[in-house]
């Protein structure tokens, strides 16, 4: 916390320091490192990453308290409302990246690993390798040496398609709810609000259920040779920044209620505003190179 008085408003606030960088550190500790022997076979894995996780929401959600009562008593000032916009700019570029490594890893092995692979040079190594994609069979691009088990892939209908309809009618709730709040109707913007964070709920349980049905139904799994992994990293990170993205509206939702943002100051509502459309944009990408090609 500043030490700025009461009632006052510093030029450019600085706060005091803090614990919660050090403790969520400690919680991304064991998000990853229980991630990484879960996906290799340690069953206690799961264990401490959900251990992790819970840490690491326990620190965001007192980190943010404390910046939700700094905003409340005044210490943000026009400067800091500058900074946050440029944070919030950088922290989604960022985001492109992480998800343009994963889509460029797509497009290399559909594009130039899988042919080169079944090229002249590799003929002796398997002469019976097929080089198409995606593969669902051993001796296609799966498993040449015949140790994935087949699998079935993932088609848009319905499930993809239904949760493509949901994340794009969560973005249009989502605008009408902030022209509503830039009018100053709080009920109307609370409203709809609510109703996008039902939709972004209602996103990540179907995303569930297709990753229940993948496994069960069609045996593809995160094992399932290049189409698996790819499949399941690019769906399942955009599945956990969906979760994120609607909790996010959640607090933002609350703190409309009770009466944390005006027509003129509601920065913590566009932050968020932007990271949700920045989702539904990611989506739309995933929906036409993962599931129709």
């Amino acid at each position: 916390m500043s030490t700025t008085a009461p009632g006052t408003r510093p030029h450019y606030f600085v706060p005091q320091p803090s614990r919660h960088p050090a403790f969520a550190a400690f919680g991304l500790f064991f998000v990853i490192f229980g991630a990484a022997n879960w996906i290799n076979g340690a069953g206690w894995g799961k264990f401490s990453l959900f251990f992790g996780l819970l840490w690491l929401f326990w620190v965001l959600f007192g980190w943010f308290g404390d910046a939700i009562r700094e905003s409340e008593t005044g210490q943000y000032g026009r400067k800091i409302d500058l900074s946050f916009r440029w944070s919030m700019s950088w922290f989604i570029f960022s985001e492109v990246m992480f998800f343009g490594a994963f889509f460029t890893a797509l497009w290399w092995m559909r594009s130039h690993s899988v042919p080169a692979l079944g090229g002249v040079d590799n003929a002796l190594l398997w002469p019976d390798f097929k080089a198409v994609w995606p593969s669902t069979t051993p001796g296609a691009t799966a498993s040449p040496a015949g140790v994935i088990e087949p699998f079935q892939t993932m088609t848009p209908f319905w499930l993809p398609t239904i949760n493509t309809a949901l994340l794009l009618s969560s973005g249009i709730t989502l605008t009408i709810a902030h022209h509503a709040l830039r009018a100053g109707h709080r009920g109307t913007t609370v409203l709809w609000m609510w109703l996008t964070v039902l939709l972004g709920a209602t996103f990540v349980c179907v995303q569930g259920y297709e990753y229940f049905h993948a496994y069960t139904e069609l045996n593809l799994k995160l094992s399932s040779g290049a189409y698996g992994s790819t499949f399941f990293m690019l769906t399942g990170f955009h599945g956990f920044h969906v979760l994120v993205g609607m909790l996010m509206l959640l607090f933002i939702t609350i703190r409309l209620m009770k009466g944390h943002f005006t027509p003129e100051r509601h920065f913590g509502f566009e932050g968020a505003a932007w990271y949700w459309h920045f989702v539904d944009v990611v989506w739309l990408f995933l929906y036409t190179l993962v599931y129709w090609t």
